[in-house]
């Protein structure tokens, strides 16, 4: 499970002090899909960067099966499997050393990493990619190997940061059929989106951000009955309280 309290941080820019995460709560529990759903700079990157620790709140806590981030962050870390904004793999490894590049750095032993990469490599069908070089890789084949990369040791919760960005239709089918897995094994699942199919499809609990807040939260029909509206994307244009959802 994964809970963030009272969550804020602000940025300091030309102009003062920018506040992107202004108080945010919400609770992700184990066996369930969280979704994140916001317009673009509604603070949701920021908010996952500080439940991975990559950021340090300036007020609020982030906990994770029960342990503070901010009093043990490396055991936060080992207990998280994160998919990053930002996709970078090592182009001189095949997907497989990236995997088990990771793997050592988690202290895992080679026969360990050797069956997690056989049963990641199933999961995310990975088996023609596995042992070539990752340089010229697609942005589904990058996106692939850096999930298996973030999960080979075991967590029992995922943090995934738009998943499916820049995807083809086959891998994000694909994409979404491994976030249900997930859930099915009963680990703690948020990601962040902008396809609200996805989110209506996918999640169990839908967190509206915007300006830096929850402004809603429940699960899509939840959301659809309290905004009075008969699709997710008018509700959430509601919450927002703005047009510009719809360019989100």
């Amino acid at each position: 499970m994964i809970t963030a309290n009272h969550l804020h941080k602000a940025f300091k820019t030309k102009t003062g002090m920018v506040k992107a995460v202004d108080g945010v709560d919400f609770e992700a529990p184990d066996g369930r899909i969280t979704g994140l759903l916001g317009p673009n700079g509604a603070g949701k990157t920021t908010t996952l960067r500080m439940l991975y620790t990559l950021m340090k709140p300036d007020s609020g806590s982030v906990r994770v099966d029960g342990i503070d981030a901010a009093h043990d962050p490396a055991a936060v870390r080992r207990a998280l499997g994160v998919l990053p904004d930002a996709r970078g793999v090592y182009k001189r490894l095949t997907a497989r050393e990236n995997i088990a590049y990771f793997g050592e750095l988690h202290g895992m032993s080679k026969s360990a990493i050797a069956q997690r990469t056989q049963a990641l490599s199933a999961a995310l069908d990975m088996g023609e990619i596995l042992d070539r070089q990752t340089e010229g890789f697609s942005q589904g084949q990058r996106t692939k190997t850096a999930i298996a990369r973030a999960l080979v040791h075991d967590p029992k919760n995922v943090i995934l940061d738009e998943p499916t960005n820049g995807l083809d239709v086959m891998t994000t089918r694909a994409m979404r059929a491994f976030l249900l897995q997930l859930r099915g094994e009963g680990r703690c699942v948020i990601f962040s989106s902008h396809i609200m199919q996805e989110v209506a499809a996918l999640c169990d609990r839908i967190v509206i951000i915007a300006k830096g807040q929850v402004v809603a939260a429940g699960s899509a029909e939840e959301l659809r009955a309290q905004f009075g509206e008969a699709n997710l994307e008018d509700a959430f244009v509601k919450a927002i309280g703005s047009e510009e959802g719809l360019h989100a």
